[in-house]
């Protein structure tokens, strides 16, 4: 029966919004609460400000299918973070597994359009089967519709990618495109093909969690931050954005910072680096002493422990900071750690965010298995990423910085805007151990056993004061200062605003051509 008085339409269309706030079959829903499981709704909810929600295409459903469910398996909308406008949206398991057909392709293509329009984030909140099979082609157009709006999108305004669930095929490829991808341990799995797949065809057998687990995929570079619960990935979605801009063209938000009296000797500095220079500490003890406060945010923590990169605050504004982590393979970069400061210091460049090196590195890691995983050309990038980037670049040496790793890590000659060296730095080609088996290998094989020892500890002491001295470093002009560890906060607020005003104009071409 038609309604056609204005109470019934009214009360058709509550009815009808009603259905769409959980349209997931009963079956469905009842084991997604049965597991606990939160709804879409629920999550975007937790994430934005209250009511500040919009939601768009909660009444599109397949066409042509009479029985349709609304939502299509997507809830897309629009709402504030910290008062800030943001695009989001959030796959709904409960309504075809989450697969993207036709109207959720478009349901989520309209919001990335309107986030190019009016500039701000987009956060996926992903927990999808993937390609809808019964949708055939269409699907695979959707999927492709949506990739190809990630394109403007990146490095204009901050993508995030929040996994939830199990997410396979195409539902894996747009999260990695997208700049931040938040796993939860013991939730997130993230595979092109899942276990029954592959046992189809390779006849291999696996779980699906040692397959594409949220601690597998960190560990394969997947994945930018892993939360230890939905509640934690939320919230580090919010101080995320926190330290970014909502466009490329945008300032990022400023906090409340100390005082330059307050922080202008930093006196435990002074006593922080061991006297020995063999001997390890943490890197994140220094980084805690060095910035506004603790409050870092860490990207890829657990993939490629060796060079940490993080966001922190300078000045009360946002810094990235690349340090060497002598603590693991001693700070030597391998080819992990290059792809992981490349890809940090590019998101840094896009976002106008000015990266601080913090340099304690033996150098490259060598050995066989490092030149099969092609350490020449993941190298290589890593340089290619710190010249490309135009934003202020600080390089302070702390203790060790020698050979290529020391040039990557912010040099002067690769772009480095200002070079500060503690009085505990070494810079040179290599270190005294390697030096001594380089140049004198041939004269202490033919010395007396008896005077080896000596002898080699006569030229590493040698090599040591005039070699790796940064005060030849600083003689030739390479660093731009010498300074006190216990001035360094102060030291580095004053760099970032001298550069504050830096621009630079790249020659006319279409694009670069990054390494391998």
């Amino acid at each position: 029966m038609s309604n056609t008085t204005t109470a019934e339409k009214l009360a058709d269309l509550r009815a009808r919004l009603e259905i769409a706030k959980d349209p997931g079959s009963e079956r469905a829903r009842k084991k997604r609460d049965d597991e606990g499981r939160t709804t879409p709704r629920q999550r975007i909810d937790s994430l934005l400000d209250a009511g500040s929600f919009v939601e768009i295409g909660a009444l599109g459903r397949t066409p042509e299918e009479a029985d349709a469910p609304y939502s299509d398996g997507v809830v897309t909308g629009y709402g504030r973070i910290e008062g800030r406008p943001v695009a989001i949206y959030a796959h709904d398991k409960t309504v075809y597994g989450g697969s993207v057909g036709q109207t959720f392709g478009r349901k989520v293509s309209e919001v990335m359009d309107m986030a190019i329009r009016i500039g701000c984030p987009v956060i996926g909140i992903q927990d999808s089967g993937g390609a809808r099979i019964q949708d055939a082609v269409t699907s695979l157009a959707m999927y492709s519709e949506i990739a190809r709006r990630q394109l403007p999108l990146s490095g204009r305004s901050p993508q995030i990618s929040i996994m939830l669930g199990k997410s396979a095929g195409g539902a894996v490829y747009a999260p990695v495109t997208t700049d931040f991808v938040i796993g939860v341990e013991g939730e997130t799995e993230m595979y092109v093909t899942g276990p029954a797949v592959i046992k189809e065809v390779t006849g291999e057998q696996i779980t699906s969690a040692d397959l594409g687990g949220a601690v597998q995929q960190m560990q394969n570079g997947n994945i930018s931050y892993l939360a230890s619960s939905e509640e934690e990935a939320l919230a580090t979605v919010k101080d995320l954005l926190d330290f970014l801009p909502l466009t490329c063209n945008d300032p990022a938000p400023v906090f409340r910072a100390p005082t330059d009296e307050q922080i202008a000797y930093e006196e435990s500095l002074n006593t922080f680096m061991p006297d020995d220079t063999n001997q390890g500490y943490d890197m994140h003890d220094l980084l805690s002493k060095l910035f506004d406060d603790d409050n870092l945010l860490e990207i890829q923590a657990e993939f490629a422990p060796n060079l940490i990169t993080t966001f922190a605050r300078v000045d009360g504004k946002t810094v990235g900071v690349v340090a060497n982590q002598p603590m693991d393979k001693a700070g030597c970069i391998d080819a992990d750690a290059a792809d992981k400061g490349a890809r940090f210091i590019r998101i840094c460049d896009a976002y106008n965010i000015p990266i601080i090196f913090i340099v304690d590195t033996p150098g490259y890691l060598p050995g066989v298995d490092q030149e099969k995983a092609g350490l020449i050309h993941r190298g290589a990038k890593l340089a290619f990423a710190v010249v490309e980037a135009t934003v202020p670049k600080i390089s302070l040496i702390v203790r060790k910085a020698y050979g290529g790793a020391y040039a990557v890590m912010g040099s002067k000659n690769l772009t480095g805007d200002l070079n500060f060296a503690w009085p505990t730095a070494q810079i040179a080609v290599m270190g005294s151990a390697a030096a001594v088996v380089m140049i004198q290998g041939k004269q202490l094989e033919a010395a007396p056993p008896e005077q080896r020892d000596y002898m080699k500890k006569l030229f590493m002491d040698f090599y040591d004061e005039n070699m790796t001295s940064p005060y030849v470093a600083a003689e030739r002009g390479y660093i731009d200062a010498m300074i006190e560890p216990a001035q360094t906060r102060l030291i580095l607020r004053q760099a970032i605003r001298q550069l504050e005003s830096k621009s630079v104009q790249d020659l006319g071409k279409k694009h670069t051509i990054m390494p391998m």
